[in-house]
């Protein structure tokens, strides 16, 4: 296998910290995005949707999202499983992950895609240029900041947010804690239970990677 990375994006490090929480050590190749290699045909070769994470698997077949890595990740080293370990366990963690994505980590991307410099007309990933919108930023940046009272709510007095053991939406909510910190969002002080679970978190192996 061989797995394509970008050290300073939130997408491939979700795939990262998956694969640490595995136990797994897998070959790298760094992309550098801020200097568009992502954009160049060596690497439009590999993913023509011009993003990371991607999975070259030894059969040739090619994994181009972080669900599609993470799907086959589980499934080809289930323990520890991370995607939930019965049925039940299955469906809380996809709604949870689902609900990270949709409502945390897509606002604080849409908050730094259209206010960063070096991203201007870069405001969606792909091959396609397109422009910066400011009010979209603000949207994103209202969005980011209002969920983490539900991620307050979500965790509960629980150790992890699926219960007794980590989970991919742990590794998700960890993520878009970090990232929310490159538009200058921090965890409120009310937020408690966020805050504790973000420490154990953070003294993971995992998060350093």
């Amino acid at each position: 296998m061989k797995f394509y990375d970008c050290q300073t994006a939130p997408s491939p490090r979700r795939v990262r910290m998956f694969i640490a929480e595995k136990g797994l050590d897998i070959p790298s190749v760094e992309v550098n995005l801020r200097e568009r290699e992502h954009l160049q045909a060596p690497f439009l070769a590999v993913n023509p949707f011009a993003t990371v994470p991607v999975l070259a698997l030894d059969d040739g077949t090619i994994l181009r999202s972080t669900a599609g890595c993470r799907a086959y990740l589980e499934s080809a080293f289930p323990s520890p499983p991370l995607l939930g370990g019965d049925a039940v366990g299955k469906g809380v963690v996809a709604d949870l992950v689902w609900r990270i994505e949709a409502d945390a980590i897509a606002p604080v991307a849409e908050c730094l895609r259209n206010t960063a410099r070096g991203m201007k007309d870069r405001a969606l990933t792909g091959v396609e240029n397109y422009e910066q919108l400011p009010q979209l930023a603000e949207r994103g940046r209202r969005r980011a900041e209002r969920f983490f009272p539900v991620l307050e709510r979500l965790l509960g007095e629980r150790p992890f947010l699926a219960g007794e053991r980590i989970s991919a939406a742990d590794i998700d909510a960890f993520v878009f804690v970090e990232f929310a910190r490159w538009v200058k969002i921090e965890v409120p002080g009310e937020c408690t239970g966020v805050r504790r679970w973000h420490e154990a978190m953070s003294a993971r192996p995992s998060a350093g990677r």
